[in-house]
């Protein structure tokens, strides 16, 4: 059975992650709050954030970047996107 979240990017019921994305309460938070649609699609724009952004995992100011970028996109506010982005048609 596949379990509910009410998403906080999409603003509705929709099915929820398996299992939190990582350990601690951060991976708790978006288990119980980010639909499974949500969470696919921050993993997609991180790759393309980091690798349009040539950002550097080992620079602990730019993983904190990229973490409140996570929150920004998971929020639904706005959030980095890499220069010259335009946003697929839906």
């Amino acid at each position: 059975m596949t379990r509910s979240v009410l998403c906080k990017k999409f603003q509705k019921e929709l099915p929820g992650l398996d299992k939190p994305p990582y350990p601690g309460p951060k991976g708790q938070e978006i288990f119980e709050n980010v639909s499974k649609q949500a969470w696919e699609e921050w993993l997609d724009h991180q790759k393309m954030l980091i690798n349009e952004g040539q950002i550097n995992l080992t620079d602990k100011e730019a993983r904190k970047w990229l973490n409140e970028q996570m929150d920004l996109f998971l929020s639904g506010e706005e959030y980095a996107r890499p220069e010259g982005y335009t946003p697929p048609k839906e």
